[in-house]
């Protein structure tokens, strides 16, 4: 593809791209924030109280084997993601953000709303954990299709020289989504007795996540497509599963590089969804102490993140975050989870905070690193088929395996496992290049053909439309 069109051999579309409306600027970024921490509360929650509905749901021999069962059903969404992810991505390239956006929220909400709705195996028998499957595999689709194209919503509103702290709220959005759902299961642990709980008192987390996802519905109803995405369409035409394939043959560096910036969701999700049970079944501590510890090391999480984005915005991306925060990672993980041993509350704040802290590190930049690795036409493709199949493989299994280890009796191996996935992402980071830049160009990517000549071609055919309209009688 060439980087100039020869305006009078280009059909002039019937609609052309306007100029973003700067005005418009913060109901977009609410839109993309908002529904992006619906997606994420609705899909934490679920681990989160797993422990506290698993013997309503998935009835057994005991209760480790019912939590197993829930966790399995909680995996099930993970093995979805990468389909959604591979399917709907080039759909969101060649359609637009807003739309697959629109749909992502409004799955994942139903599946929190049939969760939160659903009667107990005692009530319907096997009913029960089949809607529970369900939910799972609906969430698991919607939120296949949420992070990428949310990430690319945000980057391409982002003004040129901000695009590291737009790209941060998305993580950011993430991390208050963990936030939230934390302190909302610590709430009802806390506020009810165990047999209150475990009979109707988790359900509630699950109906506010669907309420909320009606809430991020109307926003992203109401928010704008993206001029990038406005501009490469114009001259790139082909159909989802070309984008697909062109992206496989001609990206497969940043395909890696993309894969490896999402590898370390398995601490991410083990610290999120794992580390109050994991405390739990180690040390004895109560799951509302270890929930409350949670939301005070979330607390920092929201912080450091966007002001990491910020200052990738004038420091430069790769060289500082992702190798600081992989080596935080590596350095800290094992003394973190070796010091739980030792009793006390502030003993659990002071290891769930720390680790939050090299994890927000990591967390701020790499969505706008992902975004800027790929050109507009197969942005959101790039992103999806990378970090959904990573994310199934390592973040969906990672409560799994942790459990598995402490059945087994090595609870440090959940430690050793993190490291030994980061460790791996590490080498490839230093291989990723500078994608922060001062320009005040719209476009992202540094090199990005389709949107230069979408560009092209929109003020071509706006020209050519205004002489044709002066030269009329």
């Amino acid at each position: 593809m060439t980087n100039s069109i020869d305006p009078l051999d280009t059909p002039i579309p019937s609609e052309l791209p306007e100029a973003p409306d700067r005005r418009k600027r913060p109901v977009n970024l609410v839109a993309g924030t908002i529904g992006h921490f619906v997606e994420w509360y609705d899909w934490y929650i679920y681990g989160l109280l797993a422990a506290v509905f698993s013997a309503q749901i998935f009835p057994s021999h005991s209760a480790f084997a019912s939590l197993v069962a829930a966790l399995l059903t909680y995996a099930i969404g993970f093995v979805i993601r990468p389909f959604s992810g591979i399917i709907i991505s080039p759909l969101a390239d060649r359609y637009g953000r807003r739309a697959v956006l629109t749909l992502s929220v409004s799955g994942m909400a139903l599946g929190s709303l049939i969760i939160a709705l659903t009667p107990p195996f005692a009530t319907i028998g096997y009913a029960a954990p089949i809607l529970f499957l369900f939910a799972r595999i609906l969430q698991g689709i919607s939120a296949g299709s949420e992070q990428q194209s949310a990430i690319s919503f945000m980057v391409e509103h982002a003004p040129p020289n901000r695009r590291g702290l737009f790209g941060s709220f998305s993580n950011m959005a993430s991390g208050l989504a963990t936030l939230a759902a934390t302190g909302s299961a610590a709430i009802v642990t806390a506020s009810f007795a165990p047999d209150e709980l475990a009979a109707w008192g988790w359900r509630i987390p699950f109906l506010v996540g669907g309420v909320l996802g009606v809430v991020g519905l109307l926003l992203r109803l109401g928010a704008d497509e993206t001029p990038e995405f406005e501009a490469s369409v114009l001259v790139d035409r082909k159909s989802a599963p070309a984008r697909l394939w062109a992206l496989l043959r001609e990206h497969p560096k940043a395909l890696l590089q993309t894969a490896a910036l999402s590898a370390p969701a398995v601490a991410y999700y083990t610290w999120a969804t794992f580390l109050p049970t994991y405390a739990n079944l180690t040390t004895g501590r109560d799951q509302a102490s270890t929930l409350a510890g949670s939301v005070i090391g979330l607390v920092l999480l929201v912080i450091i993140v966007p002001i990491c984005g910020a200052l990738s915005d004038r420091l430069g991306r790769r060289k500082i975050f992702p190798i600081v925060g992989a080596i935080g990672m590596i350095v800290l993980f094992y003394p973190l989870l070796l010091l739980l041993n030792q009793p006390g509350f502030g003993v659990y704040v002071i290891v769930a905070a720390s680790g939050w802290v090299v994890l927000g590190i990591w967390q701020a930049v790499y969505p706008t690193i992902q975004a800027e690795l790929f050109p507009a036409a197969v942005r959101v493709s790039g992103i999806g088929f990378s970090h959904q199949i990573v994310i199934a493989v390592f973040g969906g299994t990672a409560p799994l395996i942790a459990a598995a280890f402490v059945g087994a009796g090595h609870p440090m191996y959940v430690a050793i496992y993190m490291i030994a996935i980061i460790a791996v992402c590490l080498v490839v980071y230093f291989t990723l290049p500078e994608t922060g830049s001062r320009v005040e160009r719209a476009t992202v990517s540094l090199h990005d053909p389709e949107v230069l000549e979408g560009e092209h071609v929109a003020i071509s055919t706006v020209s050519a439309a205004s002489q044709a309209k002066r030269s009329r009688p």
